[in-house]
Formats: C-alpha cells, sequence, structure tokens
C-alpha cells in the first residue's frame, strides 16, 4: 500500500509568462510530506478549480498518497498513467537534448520494452504494427508528422492496453515487471541472446526513464534497481587480431585503387581513417578548409584540424528529416575542434584525390554518386571486396580489419606502439585518456618484450653481485 501523510500545505496559483510577457499556463503547487509537487493547467479557472479541491481534502482532514501527491480519496482511474502514455512523456523531454543516434537508441530500448507491458495477451495486431506504431510515436509525432488511419488505431489501443505506471509501485508485481522488461532487452526479435552492448545501452536508457518516472511521482522507486540482474560483460578491448599491419595496410589501399572508379574516389576515404585515425562519419564531413597543410616536400607531415562530423541516424531521427545532420565532434562541445598529423604517405594521397576530384561547393572532399555523401552503403561492399582481394586466404579468414572502422583502431594502436605519449594519442584520436587506455590495452604490441627485457637487464645473475655468505647466486639448471 503506497504511504500515506495528513501533512499538506497548498501555496498560491502562479502565472507562468514566456519571454514577451504573455501568459502560458498557471501552475499550482502543494506541499505533501516535505515534498513539493506541481500541476500546470492551461487557463485560470482550471487552476483555481484544481487547487480548491486540494485545499477542500486538506481542511477535511484526508490523508494525501506520497507517491502520487494527491487525496487518497480521489478516483485511482483518474490518476493512473499508463506505460506507453509515460514513454510519450520521457520521449518528448529527451528529444531536444540528445543526438540523433541517441533519439534511435532510446526509441528502440522503449519499443522492446512496450512489447511486453501490453495488457491484452489475445490482441490481433500484428507485432510490427506495434513497433511501426511505435516508430511513428517516438520520433515522426514529435516532428508533427501526421500518423495514418492505422497508426492512429494502434496507439489509441496501446494507451489503453499497456499497464498502469502504479503497478510497478507493488513490490511483488513491479519486480516482476521488471524482471519481463530486462528478459526481453537480452534478447532479439527471434529470440537469440542480444549483443552485451545492445542490452547494457539499453538498460541504461529504460533505468533513465524510471529515475524520470521517480521525478514525476509516478513511481516510488525505480523498479529495475530492485532486480538482481547479472549485467552482460561486454568485451570492452580492441582484440588485436583486427589490427592491420602498414604492409597489410598498403595492400588493401592498393586494392580499394585496383577495384573500380568508385575505389579510386575512395582510396583517400579508406586512408584518413588508416593514418590519421577518423571515425567515418568524420571523414564524411572532411572539407578542404580543415586540411590546415598539405606539405609538397616528401616524408614531411601535413595538419589537418577538425571541426564537425557527419553521423549516419536516419532521417526518422533527425529535426530536418535529412539521413544526415551535421554535429560537433563526438564527445565534445559545439564550436570545438581537434587537430590531427597528416601522416606524409596520406599527404601525397589527399594531393592526389584533390587534383583528380572536385569537391562539394560547400568543400567537401568525399562526394558520393549523386553528389551527396560517401555513405556506409556506399562503402561497404567495396570495401569487403578490396579486402578479399588484398588479403591471403588465412588473413581474410581471420578477425584481420573485418569492417572499416578498424582502420581507425590500426591507427590508434600504430601511434601507441611508436612510443607517442597516450595523452598525445588521445587529443589526435579524440578519446580520453584513461579510454584509450583501455579499449587499446591488448595492441600495444613489443613493449611486452622490452619490459621483459629491462626486467631480466636488473635481476639476471651477473647483475646481482654476491649475496649472503659472499657466494655468487646461480640459477637452478
Amino acid at each position: 500500500m503506497d504511504g500515506i501523510t495528513y501533512d499538506v500545505r497548498v501555496y498560491k496559483t502562479e502565472a507562468r509568462k514566456n519571454a514577451k510577457g504573455a501568459v502560458t499556463s498557471y501552475r499550482v503547487e502543494w506541499k505533501v510530506g516535505g515534498k513539493r509537487w506541481k500541476e500546470s493547467l492551461t487557463g485560470a479557472a482550471q487552476a483555481d478549480a484544481f487547487r480548491s479541491e486540494l485545499m477542500t481534502a486538506a481542511r477535511r482532514g484526508e490523508a494525501f498518497s506520497l507517491t502520487t501527491g494527491r487525496p487518497v480519496s480521489w478516483k485511482r482511474e483518474e490518476t493512473r498513467v499508463s506505460w506507453y502514455a509515460f514513454t510519450l512523456k520521457y520521449v518528448d523531454t529527451k528529444w531536444p537534448y540528445v543526438s540523433p543516434n541517441h533519439r534511435r537508441g532510446i526509441a528502440e530500448a522503449l519499443i522492446d520494452a512496450t512489447e511486453v507491458l501490453t495488457t491484452n495477451e489475445n490482441t490481433e495486431v500484428p507485432r510490427e504494427a506495434i513497433r511501426a506504431a511505435l516508430r511513428w510515436a517516438y520520433s515522426e509525432r514529435i516532428r508533427g508528422i501526421a500518423a495514418s488511419t492505422d497508426v492512429q488505431v494502434i496507439t489509441k489501443w496501446l494507451g489503453e492496453n499497456t499497464v498502469a505506471m502504479d503497478e510497478f509501485g507493488d513490490q511483488a508485481e513491479g519486480a516482476a515487471l521488471a524482471r519481463r522488461i530486462l528478459d526481453r532487452i537480452s534478447r532479439t526479435k527471434d529470440g537469440t541472446l542480444a549483443a552485451a552492448n545492445t542490452t547494457n545501452r539499453r538498460r541504461m536508457v529504460l533505468n533513465n526513464a524510471m529515475e524520470y518516472a521517480c521525478e514525476l511521482g509516478l513511481v516510488a522507486a525505480n523498479p529495475l534497481r530492485r532486480v538482481k540482474w547479472a549485467k552482460p560483460r561486454t568485451l570492452a578491448t580492441v582484440d588485436p587480431r583486427a589490427v592491420i599491419n602498414p604492409e597489410q595496410a598498403r595492400r588493401f589501399l592498393a586494392a580499394v585503387r585496383a577495384h573500380s572508379e568508385r575505389g579510386r574516389r575512395l582510396v583517400a576515404f579508406f586512408a584518413c581513417m588508416y593514418y590519421a585515425a577518423l571515425r567515418p562519419e568524420e571523414v564524411s564531413d572532411l572539407r578542404r578548409e580543415n586540411l590546415v597543410s598539405l606539405p609538397a616536400k616528401p616524408a614531411e607531415f601535413g595538419e589537418m584540424r577538425l571541426t564537425n562530423a557527419t553521423p549516419h541516424s536516419g532521417g526518422r531521427w533527425t529535426d530536418s528529416g535529412k539521413t544526415r545532420e551535421r554535429r560537433a565532434l563526438k564527445h565534445r562541445p559545439d564550436g570545438a575542434t581537434r587537430s590531427v598529423p597528416i601522416h606524409p604517405e596520406l599527404v601525397e594521397i589527399l594531393r592526389l584525390h584533390l587534383a583528380e576530384y572536385p569537391t562539394a561547393p560547400n568543400g567537401r572532399i568525399f562526394v558520393g554518386p549523386r553528389g551527396g555523401h560517401a555513405t556506409d552503403r556506399h562503402y561497404f561492399q567495396l570495401f569487403r571486396d578490396a579486402r578479399v582481394a588484398a588479403f591471403t586466404k588465412e588473413e581474410a579468414a581471420s578477425p584481420l580489419a573485418q569492417v572499416p572502422y578498424s582502420l581507425r583502431h590500426a591507427c590508434v594502436s600504430t601511434w601507441l606502439n611508436a612510443g607517442v605519449p597516450a595523452p598525445q594519442v588521445a587529443e589526435w584520436a579524440g578519446h580520453s585518456v584513461d579510454v584509450l587506455l583501455r579499449v587499446y590495452a591488448k595492441c600495444i604490441h613489443g613493449q611486452q618484450h622490452h619490459a621483459m627485457r629491462r626486467i631480466w637487464d636488473a635481476t639476471r645473475p651477473d647483475a646481482w653481485g654476491r649475496i649472503g655468505d659472499g657466494q655468487p647466486y646461480h640459477r637452478a639448471p
């Protein structure tokens, strides 16, 4: 049973104004057991009526719920909020402040959870139709795109047939619902176990959503925290078997160039990932103005200064409806830049590319077949073809450079193995030092040999001198 109190205080109604001084809403505030509650209403009469009802209940000595902040005598149905209605409020709150890819991640977690929180098990609504309706609700609805008639019917059904949030307040029922959610996000749509990273990422989204539900007073405590759940172990380090060496990288770039005209256009694209550790979205946005220097003198380093990235998110999740939106560099605030050295071989490759291919009107260096961005669909198949052509059968069958992002891993590993201090590598790669050392811990080749050699030099018998009774120490044969 929810906690109750008789300690209630109702405050005056406050008119809320916008920047121009116009009243936009009226807010009623009251305190229940030391906790403040707020309710915003559009009309003054509505606000006064709501405040009057609160005061009347308090004067009568009625008990107030610590969970809802309202009189216990009020009909339970009037204060119940469905899971679906809550998720709409949560998505609306998060949308303006997160990236398009984060928006998509939030939606994916909520869609999976909603699948197992419906109350009508005998529905004839197809599963994929429900998921499609939820995708609209968590994206295009916010951008003002009207729903089809079928989607309107399904979303209305979801509002009436998903569990009420107060059911999470019951200890036994709340734990059962939480376990149901955790089990669903741990699996793919076909029932197989999902990747650990995917499961943990969705758990983080749902945990944040439940914390928001606590903030709204819909639940007294986060139900996910009451469930003992083994967090899937994730592989946080780069597999050294995926890291190509310079000779293999040159073979690969040669295979890209020999592939086709499209390959010749993309040699510099892949080279930027291998020699400068750029992320694909950073290469896609690379512009002529970012190339601070491309020296003509052989064996001389150049410099690039990155300012933005253009990740591929899908038009559903961007504000503009375009599949890509230009954004700040990853993990950096708007306006932040990152300087990266341009390896002499990359200098030559970029100079050849710029001489052979025109840039886009905005200065973007890599242009797709129709003048747009070089998308992942544009370069992924070419990457696979070039990989097969460049590597031996044994190499191609191994994890070696299985995805384009492996080129970036190879570059960072090369810098570390060359003895470049970790803080400098982190700055060039756009990492924090602790993430850098954790992710690339297994890719620092050669240093183990040097470390063991230093241990041997410090501990070999002829370095110890004479000990004890003056006799030299000898190792056992």
